[in-house]
């Protein structure tokens, strides 16, 4: 299935008209034509059937004739996870955690971020081809960058685990305090990890220590380690 992608799209439209890009992309680059049908998604978990009444490149308009609402997934997952210093590190992380599945993403400012600046609009792109190619029905929520301290001034929801390189006793494996239906927060730091003074911060604040293995992973292999040790203990059954 090849899936489209058009927010503005409700269950009571019967009509819906394609942005100019997305419709030389439909007309030109696919060559669809009027009769054509396309499965459209609104990033909403609805996935709307639709046919193709005006193939213009400028305009495509398409007729809806029927949709279905995908079920919401049991589980909620929350990545804050530092921005690379290579921009394309995170991107990959990015495009695979929502191939995996993630609902919401925050870049957190740390100490020792070497990356301060980011583009959300080009993650969002990034987010968006991912979601289309994955044939995922729901758009993660993209969060603007937030400083360390003041992501713990947050009255974050469900459980709030924080992976950092530093040995110390207490520290389970992310599948031993993870549970299925389950909302989490997961923190992973910038290359050279989370500062002491940001891990003693995060334990005041009732971060639970967690581990990811027993290799020394970078902030996106983490990451995505993270997102794939959530999904797979939402699979048990």
């Amino acid at each position: 299935m090849q899936l489209f992608f058009n927010p503005n799209i409700s269950e009571k439209d019967e009509l819906v008209t394609f942005p100019r890009d997305e419709s030389k992309h439909i007309v030109k680059v696919l060559r669809k034509k009027e009769g054509d049908l396309l499965n459209i998604t609104n990033g909403k978990g609805l996935l709307f059937s639709a046919e193709i009444i005006q193939a213009d490149i400028k305009q495509c308009v398409v007729k809806i004739l029927s949709f279905e609402k995908q079920a919401p997934p049991p589980y909620y997952l929350h990545m804050i996870v530092a921005p690379t210093k290579m921009n394309d590190r995170y991107e990959w992380f990015l495009e695979k955690a929502m191939e995996i599945g993630v609902h919401e993403i925050t870049p957190v400012i740390c100490d020792h971020s070497e990356r301060k600046v980011v583009k959300l609009e080009r993650y969002e792109r990034v987010l968006l081809s991912a979601m289309k190619q994955s044939l995922h029905l729901s758009f993660p929520v993209l969060n603007e960058p937030v400083n360390f301290n003041e992501l713990m001034d947050r009255d974050l929801e469900g459980a709030k685990m924080i992976a950092h390189c530093e040995d110390v006793a207490e520290k389970p494996y992310l599948q031993k305090k993870v549970y299925s239906s389950q909302k989490v927060n997961i923190l992973i730091g910038p290359e050279g990890d989370f500062s002491p003074e940001e891990i003693e911060l995060a334990l005041k604040n009732k971060w639970d220590q967690i581990s990811l293995g027993d290799s020394r992973l970078r902030t996106e292999t983490a990451a995505i380690v993270a997102c794939h040790t959530v999904a797979m203990k939402n699979q048990e059954l």
